[in-house]
């Protein structure tokens, strides 16, 4: 679904990615491992074109998206859930929902009844403010306008961050189901071991803006997570 080959990406004379490539197939959700700093955040800003790269290539569903402007990747059906929420903190709970719609091909102008019942909370404060909501609210928010617009591949950036473990539990759950019952890609950085071990069926390692070591979640050993992983 999505082949990530050769990937350079600079700010100026900073060379932060380094021909990284990153495979995800269908129905997969792969985890994005890497201590901070290591550029998981810019090769998924890279993928959702909100970073431009130096050199090398992103295909999703067979097309190149390499020099696709952003807005286009969102109407490919690409829902992508970024560092920090980035909810419209004036606008109300549905307002932020209704937004995702405008990606949808099928021109459903209607929130789908299903993300009221992955994230319940949602349905009961539809005329709250996205700002007066707590941490978990939000990124549950964030994680139900990404679905909104009907997604193939779902990207979330560390979505445990700053949450309490009942919604981070809550969270995981919403990500198996969707994984593994409704076959939605998912592709994720997260920190959380125990988190990523949960929903992951694979991982990639990134360190200095590389790719270094990928493959099933079961062969995650020790010595990789002490050499790539340890703080």
């Amino acid at each position: 679904m999505l082949k990530v080959t050769g990937l350079n990406q600079s700010y100026g004379e900073s060379h932060t990615l380094w021909d990284v490539d990153l495979n995800i197939d269908v129905g997969t959700c792969t985890c994005l491992l890497g201590r901070n700093g290591m550029g998981k955040t810019t090769l998924l800003n890279s993928i959702m074109g909100l970073t431009p790269v130096s050199s090398g290539d992103i295909v999703f569903d067979q097309q190149n998206i390499t020099k696709q402007a952003a807005e286009l990747r969102a109407k490919m059906q690409i829902g992508y859930v970024p560092q920090g929420r980035d909810i419209f903190s004036q606008l109300t709970v549905e307002e932020n929902l209704l937004i995702g719609l405008g990606a949808r091909r099928d021109k459903v102008r209607k929130v789908p009844e299903r993300i009221y019942e992955l994230f319940p909370v949602l349905k009961d404060m539809l005329r709250r403010r996205g700002g007066d909501l707590s941490g978990g609210q939000q990124q549950q928010l964030a994680i139900g306008r990404a679905l909104s617009l009907d997604p193939k591949l779902l990207i979330l950036d560390e979505p445990c961050e700053g949450i309490q473990p009942n919604i981070v539990h809550q969270i995981g759950d919403v990500i198996l189901q969707l994984n593994k019952e409704e076959n939605l890609t998912v592709l994720l950085v997260e920190q959380k071991l125990p988190f990523a071990r949960r929903v992951g069926q694979y991982f990639t390692i990134m360190d200095k803006g590389r790719s270094v070591a990928n493959g099933k979640m079961t062969e995650l050993n020790d010595e990789l997570i002490q050499r790539h992983l340890k703080v």
